[in-house]
């Protein structure tokens, strides 16, 4: 299971999870889904990976989150 939080650190409870930046996040979603990668549209739903995915989908899954992550930074 993963999650992604946009905050200055990880969050360690779900009061600090809350504090998170939603809007960046939904820009995320939108950039990762652009890049074929379907996430949960809420940074408050986990991900999984499961067998079905296999080194070359989740070296894809790293790059399109690096590059969306990218996108978001520079106002995307």
């Amino acid at each position: 299971m993963f999650g992604v939080f946009f905050r200055e650190r990880a969050p360690r409870s779900f009061e600090e999870a809350k504090t998170s930046d939603a809007q960046r996040f939904a820009r995320f979603h939108a950039q990762m889904l652009q890049r074929g990668v379907f996430l949960a549209p809420s940074a408050f739903e986990a991900g999984f990976v499961s067998t079905a995915h296999g080194e070359p989908e989740i070296e894809l899954t790293l790059e399109a989150a690096a590059n969306a992550a990218a996108a978001v930074a520079e106002g995307g």
